[in-house]
């Protein structure tokens, strides 16, 4: 009875680790690709001007 105590409690402690790493890992995902988009409104791609 005492194994199993310790087993759950071990996979509950991961599940939790886990459950911390991915949703400060999708945070800072989104952080940046806010930071991309933004970027990319305040500087658009400039256009060779041959043709002017």
């Amino acid at each position: 009875m005492e194994t199993n105590d310790i087993i759950g409690g071990l996979a509950i402690f991961l599940a939790v680790l886990l459950l911390f790493f991915l949703v400060r890992r999708n945070k800072k995902d989104q952080k940046n690709f806010e930071h991309d988009m933004n970027q990319s409104e305040i500087k658009p791609k400039k256009h060779k001007s041959d043709h002017v």
